[in-house]
């Protein structure tokens, strides 16, 4: 019936789940998931996936997000980590601090938060490949 021969093969999915929290809807705690979500509600706490974060415009985040991408149209307030793109629409109101890959804003989106974009950091104003230049005394 049962033979030790027989190979198990693993075959890991991508979740293509689409979580929504609807508008008039209040939740607070932590919510883990593989698939994307769409907030039009409220969430106080933290939200950590795999795919996407959508705040609808009526929708408010007041925590910790861990994403691949976002698009904000609403508010979010806290730790916002974004490994690719964050995309604030004309209508986003961001504040607090925000870890992001590439970051895009429209016209009009309000970011009051601390910033910092992940990759190559290159200091202005200084050549690295330029010769020192010698120090003149007064």
């Amino acid at each position: 019936m049962f033979s030790k021969n027989k190979k198990e093969v693993a075959v890991e999915r991508k979740s293509t789940s689409r979580n929504v929290i609807g508008k008039g809807t209040k939740i607070t705690g932590d919510l883990i998931s593989e698939g994307d979500f769409r907030i039009d509600g409220t969430l106080e706490g933290t939200l950590k996936t795999d795919g996407r974060v959508i705040i609808g415009e009526n929708g408010f985040i007041n925590g910790a997000v861990e994403c691949s991408n976002a698009d904000v149209e609403g508010r979010f307030s806290g730790e916002f980590n974004v490994a690719n793109t964050l995309t604030a629409k004309s209508t986003a109101n961001i504040t607090g601090n925000v870890n992001v890959g590439q970051i895009s804003t429209e016209p009009g989106a309000s970011f009051n938060a601390t910033c910092n974009m992940k990759g190559a950091v290159k200091e202005l104003g200084k050549d690295t490949n330029a010769p020192k230049a010698k120090e003149k005394t007064a």
